[in-house]
């Protein structure tokens, strides 16, 4: 193990890691498992329009959930326009600011308006005392984020669509595998759209699905990932090409058997950083709430500023410079990207937590050695946070411009 550094590689040492330590590292699982489906579909000569290893895949993913249908997609973001439609969605849908674009992208290019919903403070989810205030006649929709796995309050956001008979549908993207009281997210709303990207818990390159309990809504979803076709590949109403391929199936379905020893890596992870960043005044480590089961999948400090000047860019600059990629998620609020920027939005809750998060590097292919030096760089860079900010100021000062 190396000694303690003298000096951050911002400060003038070398960097700590040799190689680039990042967030999102994809997990495999059994590369021969892998190889032998994709060798089976090669013989089959099924490539893709709903093949067997689609539909293995989705009924596992169905077992898993507890969901009565599952409808695989091309990835999440189509998947979550598929189920706005799907829903009926017009005019209006509420969502929060504080997620990936591709959650407000989705209604967007489907003409939707997103009305854009502060987080709770404590959950950093969608509160829904804020989202009935939001409801006008124009409102159609409430999409909540299950933000780093941390699920949404479900139970109150149902009640508010009933009584205003809107559609609930959940961004469940992060949240695969995780509980509310017991209960498997995926059964919540009227739909939930998971993402099986090549950086999440369980993944198929790339990929995505709707989940519902709605038979009809199933039905709906299904044909309009295929063209609007019925069973008898008759045209019955509008659709898109959203089908996933076989091999990405076969994927997803080598990562869905590797899932029990991801969450086992993930969970470990997450008590390692646990311990080692103890004690650092300016870091806030985002828990989970007990009793309920996690996929952890994302590791997620607050960095809270101080007079020093340490803050959460300063702190991403600095581990950058060390070879840890970690990742601002999700900075900026969505509300202030330009297409969405406008003076009405005032979000101070999802302006403070976005300027405040930073993911760490995490999943089965981190170890207890990489998790002690980040920490370590962490608790160094706290400490030395006016030397390291000034430092990057100097250097942004001294960089050449385009005109030189």
């Amino acid at each position: 193990m190396k000694q303690i550094p003298r000096d951050l590689a911002v400060l003038g040492g070398a960097p700590w890691f040799d190689r680039p330590v990042a967030v999102g590292r994809p997990i495999t699982g059994d590369r021969q498992r892998f190889m032998g489906r994709v060798h089976e579909i090669l013989d089959r000569g099924q490539l893709s329009n709903n093949g067997p290893v689609v539909q293995e895949f989705e009924q596992r993913v169905a077992e898993v959930l507890g969901v009565r249908h599952c409808i695989s997609t091309c990835n999440a973001t189509t998947g979550l326009q598929l189920a706005l439609h799907a829903a009926g969605a017009a005019g209006e849908v509420i969502v929060p600011s504080l997620t990936f674009v591709a959650t407000a992208h989705a209604a967007s290019w489907l003409g939707l308006q997103p009305v854009f919903c502060d987080v709770d403070p404590v959950s950093r989810t969608i509160d829904p005392d804020l989202v009935e205030a939001l409801i006008t006649p124009r409102t159609t929709a409430i999409l909540g984020v299950h933000l780093w796995g941390r699920p949404c309050a479900v139970d109150r956001l149902a009640k508010i669509a009933h009584t205003h008979r809107v559609a609930l549908l959940f961004d469940a993207a992060h949240a695969f595998g995780c509980t509310v009281e017991g209960r498997a997210v995926g059964g919540f709303g009227h739909a939930e759209v998971f993402s099986f990207h090549a950086t999440k818990v369980v993944n198929s390159f790339e990929g995505g699905a709707v989940v519902t309990n709605d038979e009809e809504f199933a039905r709906t979803v299904r044909s309009m990932r295929n063209f609007g076709m019925d069973e008898e590949r008759q045209v019955r109403n509008l659709g898109l090409n959203a089908k996933m391929s076989e091999v990405s199936a076969a994927m997803g379905l080598t990562s869905l058997e590797a899932f029990p020893r991801t969450i086992e890596a993930n969970m470990r992870n997450f008590l390692a950083y646990q311990e080692s960043l103890s004690g650092i005044p300016q870091i806030t480590l985002l828990d989970f709430q007990p009793g309920e089961s996690h996929n952890y999948g994302y590791v997620v400090i607050e960095v809270t500023p101080d007079e020093d000047g340490i803050t959460r860019d300063v702190l991403y600059q600095a581990l950058l410079a060390e070879n840890v990629i970690s990742q601002r998620y999700f900075s900026p609020g969505v509300h202030t990207m330009p297409p969405y920027a406008a003076p009405a939005h005032r979000l101070p809750i999802t302006d403070r937590v976005a300027s405040r998060v930073l993911a760490l590097p995490t999943g089965p292919g981190t170890t207890r050695q990489e998790i002690n030096a980040i920490s370590m760089l962490i608790r160094l860079a706290c400490k030395s946070g006016r030397a390291v900010s000034r430092r990057l100021q100097r250097s942004a000062l001294s960089a050449p411009t385009g005109d030189q």
